[in-house]
């Protein structure tokens, strides 16, 4: 027979307070070294947890200072559907940001890849311009742009705000065109030497490996588009079959100021998309900025 070494207890016990402290020191290490990301974390994910509770409460409690719902109101979600239009308004906003992020991003790539690449006179006073254009406020120029589209009979559609958006965009020229100086000059001068065209050579050579930036871009101008406010009210307000789900939300959280739950549901689904395609898209979305060059 084999004797079995048995540690006496107080060995024992001693081995697993320093396993408990070993541990309770990695867990405040980690407390330590991610305090302002768990920080960071809470304040954003809070407010988005106080919307949830209050749009799966009743209509009474929401009155109350209580934040835990007494039951899940799930057809709170539905009653939304059921008393206002919102569907219209979600297929008025994917045209807007459709069409508006495809358009910006056809006008303004070939711009900043002019700006990138090519040598020409007045080519730093256009870049001059583009920074001027990023500083300007909307507001100024409403009045006059808003009686030209008036003159052309397209107020109380999204026309005005759909259109422009084909004489590019400052910021997206901006962008794109620090993303494009980050990209080495020897495979577009390999590409002419093969005998490629600037057009041939923008597409086949800078687009693929300019994805991420166009593709920060296009985020940009997909969630600029979908949270705007002002453009919408400015234009299309007179005519309700064209408001979008910002403009349609405050008219619905005006006619329901009192049953917050309803609102907060209206809230929740005009906020879903965007948070899902941040989601699946974020990898991209960051990598498009980080890699965004700071070049002259």
């Amino acid at each position: 027979m084999t004797a079995t070494l048995v540690a006496p207890p107080s060995q024992a016990a001693g081995r697993r307070v320093r396993v408990r402290r070993g541990r309770a020191r990695k867990a405040l290490y980690w407390i330590a070294t991610h305090a302002t990301a768990v920080a960071l974390g809470i304040a954003f994910i809070g407010p988005l947890v106080f919307v949830l509770l209050t749009a799966l409460m009743s209509d009474n409690q929401t009155l109350t200072d209580e934040l835990w719902p007494h039951s899940w109101n799930w057809g709170n979600f539905g009653e939304v559907f059921a008393r206002s239009p919102i569907l219209l308004w979600l297929r008025n906003t994917m045209i807007y940001a459709g069409l508006g992020t495809l358009f910006t991003l056809l006008s303004s790539i070939p711009v900043a890849y002019a700006l990138a690449r090519f040598r020409f006179p007045g080519r730093r006073l256009a870049f001059l311009l583009v920074i001027t254009m990023m500083m300007l406020p909307p507001q100024v120029i409403a009045v006059p742009i808003y009686l030209i589209w008036a003159r052309l009979n397209l107020t109380g559609t999204l026309l005005p705000l759909i259109l422009p958006m084909l004489l590019g965009d400052a910021f997206s020229i901006f962008l794109l065109r620090q993303f494009l100086l980050s990209i080495p000059r020897d495979y577009t001068d390999a590409a002419r030497v093969d005998g490629c065209t600037d057009f041939r050579t923008l597409i086949r050579v800078v687009l693929p490996m300019a994805k991420p930036g166009i593709a920060a871009v296009a985020l940009f101008q997909f969630f600029y588009c979908w949270n705007d406010y002002y453009g919408p009210l400015l234009y299309a307000a007179t005519n309700v079959d064209s408001w979008t789900l910002s403009v349609g939300l405050a008219s619905f959280k005006a006619l329901h100021s009192v049953q917050w739950n309803l609102t907060m549901a209206a809230t929740l689904l005009v906020m879903a998309p965007v948070i899902i395609v941040f989601f699946f898209a974020q990898k991209v979305f960051i990598e498009g900025v980080t890699l965004t060059g700071v070049k002259g």
